[in-house]
């Protein structure tokens, strides 16, 4: 079973995992990913940084939410180190809900078109494909994506 639990983004664990992602997206896309995602913007208020953990208490996975409007949050280092499955789907779920409920309408987020893993995640996850925006207008090896909350 996975556990996810808002962490501290400076703790060894949450480190090993940025960089692990960063390794892999480096291996993926030839760039490792950290040029938009600057850890002191994860101080403000509506942030958010989760980790995952297995049964045996180790980190499996990691994400990310920061606010891109009053109703947009955008989704940022999301990572699972696919030890068993269900992490990245877990994450998700645990991220999307917590952003309904710091009062977002929607998530936003950048992958490369490349890392077909991720982009065939997002969609069956009923994220759709968006104009880019902010840092990845223009840029077109990258892909966004959003899905909007049903409000209650």
């Amino acid at each position: 079973m996975i556990t996810i639990k808002a962490a501290d983004l400076h703790a060894p664990e949450s480190q090993r995992l940025i960089d692990n992602l960063s390794s892999e997206l480096a291996a993926i896309t030839g760039d490792r990913g950290t040029r938009h995602f600057n850890a002191d913007a994860m101080m403000a208020e509506r942030t958010l940084w989760v980790v995952a953990k297995n049964d045996n208490g180790d980190a499996v996975g990691c994400g990310a939410l920061r606010p891109l409007s009053e109703q947009i949050a955008e989704l940022k280092r999301m990572y699972s180190d696919r030890s068993e499955p269900g992490i990245g789907q877990a994450l998700l779920a645990f991220l999307e809900a917590s952003a309904q409920r710091l009062g977002y309408g929607e998530i936003w987020l950048e992958t490369r078109k490349v890392n077909r893993r991720a982009v065939n995640f997002y969609e069956r996850n009923g994220y759709s494909v968006i104009d880019n925006y902010g840092p990845y207008i223009g840029r077109q090896e990258a892909v966004c994506f959003a899905k909007k909350f049903m409000m209650t």
